[in-house]
């Protein structure tokens, strides 16, 4: 596997590339890690709704929940919480700042587009319907809970998950072969799935998907309160995304200081 000096060295031109892509590619690119993300939340869901309790739910949904990952650096495409690592072909000078907020801008609504496009899809499907509707009550259940989290929860929450997203890309990059890839992501997606961290680009499917389900299926009750529009946007993405930008672009400004800061370092010998 590669040092963290030559995978900074490696990222800062690959990063820098990402930059240049034309607006159309780097859509569709976007779309599909979106897509990837949201069918690994509606897999976890399904392992969820499997469980016996609560604590073999967590434990099942995190087991399933880093596929998505895996699809979005081995299939390839654009996830807005990795591509915070753009900043460190920025502090390179490798990249321009606005071409740099100009990809995450495309990158994030083309998550967004393909997470609801995946809610939409199994919500209007019916793929809800399996164990009886525990799957589309589930789904209802978990993005109201997402919803009634204070702002400073969802930031935090948000920020600590892209500090585990950003350790699984940068893993990831390290290894040389596909299935070390997977293996080095698992763990931290695993991570922040069990304790239950914010991640923007999944709640982009969580909680439409809830939405959908919740009028599809004509759910009622006190546990759907708080499942809004208006609450999806302002008291989880908002705060969600703001922490997941904390999180990844001090990730990869740590790491930049760490590999890069001073001009170009020579690589540690491979362990």
């Amino acid at each position: 596997m590669n040092t963290p000096t030559e995978t900074a060295q490696s990222y800062t031109a690959a990063g820098a590339a990402k930059t240049c892509l034309p607006l159309g590619k780097c859509l569709l690119l976007a779309v599909l890690a979106g897509v990837y993300i949201g069918l690994a939340g509606l897999g976890a869901s399904v392992m969820s709704a499997c469980a016996l309790d609560a604590g073999a739910a967590r434990i099942l949904s995190a087991s399933v929940f880093p596929a998505g990952l895996a699809m979005v650096i081995l299939a390839g495409s654009e996830l807005f919480t990795g591509d915070c690592l753009i900043l460190i072909p920025v502090l390179a000078g490798k990249a321009s700042p606005a071409a740099f907020l100009r990809c995450l801008g495309i990158v994030y609504l083309g998550n967004f587009a393909g997470g609801l496009l995946v809610a939409a899809l199994a919500a209007y499907s019916h793929v809800f319907s399996l164990l009886d509707g525990a799957l589309a009550a589930g789904a209802a259940a978990t993005a109201a809970q997402k919803c009634a989290l204070p702002f400073g929860d969802a930031f935090l929450r948000g920020f600590v998950c892209n500090v585990l997203v950003c350790a699984a890309v940068w893993m990831a990059l390290s290894a040389e072969s596909a299935g070390g890839k997977v293996a080095a992501l698992y763990g931290p997606i695993f991570l922040f799935v069990l304790c239950g961290f914010e991640h923007c680009v999944a709640n982009m499917y969580y909680i439409p998907a809830g939405l959908l389900a919740l009028r599809e299926y004509s759910l009622s009750g006190e546990a759907y309160t708080a499942l809004t529009w208006g609450n999806y946007l302002f008291r989880n993405l908002l705060p969600v995304t703001l922490g997941n930008l904390a999180g990844g672009l001090l990730f990869a400004g740590s790491y930049w200081s760490i590999c890069l800061k001073g001009g170009e370092k020579a690589a540690p010998e491979k362990q």
